[in-house]
């Protein structure tokens, strides 16, 4: 009894979880590490895609403001800007794609949006030195996005940017100020930015 109580305070101490993830999830992620995690598996759900069914937009292509013809005014977008580097990303193609692996002002970014619960965060690349690519794993976690890395294959959650299973579990990604505006304030803002585009 006593050497149990002891694993589970190791277990609550070190991040590590005595749990087993579904046998489905080993076999869609060989590579991720689920002997390392911040959450308890049962709190991660299927959202109903599977491993990038939610294709992330990987090589983003953009228009000048004023080429945009097809955006209302008052159509929404994310409006980014690093170093002078001004872009907008409507929500009408984040909702389809919810992650863009992006280079702004020389800045390696994701930006994100959860359609479910219409959180649009602007995140950091570079950990540690290395820049990472974002994936969607089709998951949810409190009705959240459950985003992940390329490289190590670990599970983050968007809304914290924060990993909660894999080797980087713990690990928090730097956030990026951006704005939920509509496309009139982008383009008063930044006449001279740019707009992704399908």
């Amino acid at each position: 009894r006593n050497s149990l109580v002891a694993l589970a305070l190791l277990a609550s101490a070190t991040g590590a979880s005595a749990q087993e993830p579904p046998a489905a999830w080993l076999a869609e992620w060989p590579a991720t590490d689920f002997g390392t995690t911040r959450v308890e598996f049962d709190e991660i759900r299927s959202g109903g895609p599977p491993k990038d069914g939610i294709p992330a937009i990987d090589d983003p292509r953009f228009v000048a403001v004023d080429e945009a013809h097809d955006l209302a005014p008052t159509e929404p977008v994310i409006g980014l800007e690093i170093n002078g580097d001004a872009r907008a990303y409507p929500l009408s193609v984040l909702t389809w794609h919810e992650i863009a692996n992006d280079t702004v002002g020389g800045v390696p970014v994701a930006v994100t949006f959860c359609p479910l619960c219409n959180a649009a965060i602007v995140f950091e690349r570079t950990v540690a030195g290395r820049v990472l690519d974002f994936g969607t794993t089709g998951k949810l976690r409190k009705s959240d996005l459950v985003m992940y890395d390329r490289q190590t294959e670990s599970w983050w959650q968007q809304f914290e940017g924060r990993a909660i299973v894999g080797a980087l579990a713990g690990t928090l990604l730097v956030t990026r100020p951006a704005r939920l505006e509509s496309m009139a304030l982008f383009r008063a803002r930044h006449p001279n930015g740019r707009v992704l585009v399908p």
